[in-house]
């Protein structure tokens, strides 16, 4: 057997493992079956949907080997499955997850000079970074922003020995995940579950409902990961029942959930709540990715109203939207040309609606094009008529 059972007279412990392997596991899209199909193979052993279960369901513990072979299998580092937080091996995971081998040399190379210095961490500097990083992510490119972001993370894992410091850390983790598309969900998910646990290490409960509601959002709007995007959700939810803007972002994102899922009635009934938790916790900040101004909440509802069919609403958000969006933000005009062409394929016109979307990014310079919005083109491209 590949592994040994625990004794049948004690009852299951808590046990972490499982539950990451399981949200991994949905985040592939992959059945209890699958997983144990894939261990199979990269292993040689033979493994079945009973012992995914049991390790699922804490009554095994995976050995060394297998978790060497469920690293294989879902494709991330075996360091993820071992400890999501484990500092020194951080670097590692982060070379493997992102990075070519030179530049990660030359990251690693970075970081161990900053640690040579002795340079002690500065955390108004990092205050700093954070706040622009808010402000670049809103217009650069995934690949560029995911290579600095991946730099400032090999210098602040040495240095976030505070709680300050773990909040800055986290919200920068929940920018880089963003540099993943959603359809590759495994490693977005690893990165939102290190984010979420680096913010608990902060003990700010602003920090940790906002970082959870970011990622709910994006998981909710870019229909990936959805199982995660549950659990985030409740979690942020259960944290603080305060208006916020994680709050809020974990609303809308549940509300794009349940539309994917085909329940009308919740997502429109989140939409609504969303609607009031914007009305006490909106942004005057217009442009940084951890603001949630008018225009952007009316890019939330857009999307959402396109996806429920329900046209004239989507319409009325798209306009409200671009009365308001700034001009240096082009990216987000191209996400209302989407909706809009989404609409016209959910109507039934589906050849057209795809024809629309992709003018509309032909528009955009490449270098602009995010994850996000190829991913938007690709649901609207498969998308049904209703």
């Amino acid at each position: 057997m590949p592994d040994q059972r625990t004794d049948r007279s004690s009852p299951p412990q808590p046990n972490p493992i499982g539950d990451l392997i399981t949200e991994l596991r949905d985040a592939a899209g992959w059945s209890q079956s699958r997983l144990a199909k894939e261990l199979s193979t990269v292993s040689g052993k033979a493994y079945t949907r009973q012992d995914v279960s049991r390790w699922e369901c804490g009554k095994r513990k995976p050995r060394a080997c297998t978790l060497r072979y469920l690293a294989a299998a879902l494709q991330v580092p075996v360091q993820m499955l071992e400890s999501p937080l484990r500092r020194r091996t951080f670097v590692t995971d982060l070379a493997a997850t992102a990075i070519a081998p030179i530049v990660a040399s030359d990251l690693i190379a970075s970081g161990f000079a900053a640690a040579l210095r002795n340079e002690a961490p500065d955390v108004d500097e990092w205050r700093s970074k954070l706040a622009a990083y808010g402000h670049d992510y809103m217009s650069m490119g995934a690949a560029d922003i995911q290579r600095r972001l991946a730099g400032e993370l090999v210098l602040l894992q040495r240095q976030a020995d505070r709680p300050e410091l773990w909040g800055i850390a986290s919200k920068l983790m929940t920018l880089f995940a963003k540099t993943f598309p959603g359809s590759d969900g495994v490693k977005a998910v690893s990165w939102y579950r290190m984010a979420a646990e680096a913010a608990d290490r902060s003990g700010d409960i602003d920090t940790r409902v906002w970082v959870r509601g970011r990622a709910v959002i994006a998981l909710g709007y870019e229909g990936a990961a959805l199982p995660m995007a549950d659990r985030l959700a409740r979690e942020a939810l259960q944290i603080d029942d305060r208006p916020s803007l994680g709050r809020l972002n974990a609303i809308m994102g549940a509300a794009h959930v349940a539309a994917l899922r085909g329940d009308k009635r919740t997502a429109l009934a989140l939409a609504t709540e969303g609607r009031r938790i914007h009305d006490s916790a909106g942004s005057y900040e217009q442009d940084s990715d951890y603001a949630v101004p008018y225009w952007r909440q009316q890019v939330f509802l857009s999307l959402l109203l396109a996806r429920l069919g329900e046209e004239h609403q989507a319409i009325e958000a798209q306009e409200a939207a671009a009365a308001e969006l700034p001009e240096t933000l082009p990216r987000f005009a191209t996400h209302l040309e989407l909706h809009r062409g989404l609409m016209m394929a959910r109507s039934g016109d589906k050849a057209g609606g795809a024809r629309y979307a992709r003018a509309a990014m032909d528009q955009l310079p490449p270098e602009k094009h995010s994850l996000t919005l190829r991913m938007l083109l690709s649901e609207i491209e498969a998308t049904p008529a209703i």
